[in-house]
């Protein structure tokens, strides 16, 4: 399965900054189980996309501003 580029750099910057501050959420939130893995997690995946070039939401045809 190749992911094919579907965000330009404004979303690849946005989708990082997400990411980023999802980690640092999940820094905060370290003793707690639940909510520190959610957040990594999602933050981990943003950093994905950003890095991918590729976004879930515009793949299954859901319009996004970035």
């Amino acid at each position: 399965m190749k992911l094919t580029r579907n965000i330009e750099t404004p979303g690849r910057i946005i989708r990082l900054v997400i990411g980023l501050a999802c980690l640092a959420v999940a820094w905060r939130l370290w003793p707690n189980r639940v909510p520190t893995t959610l957040a990594a997690v999602g933050g981990v995946f943003c950093i994905f996309q950003a890095l991918s070039g590729w976004c879930l939401a515009r793949a299954c045809g859901i319009k996004t501003r970035f």
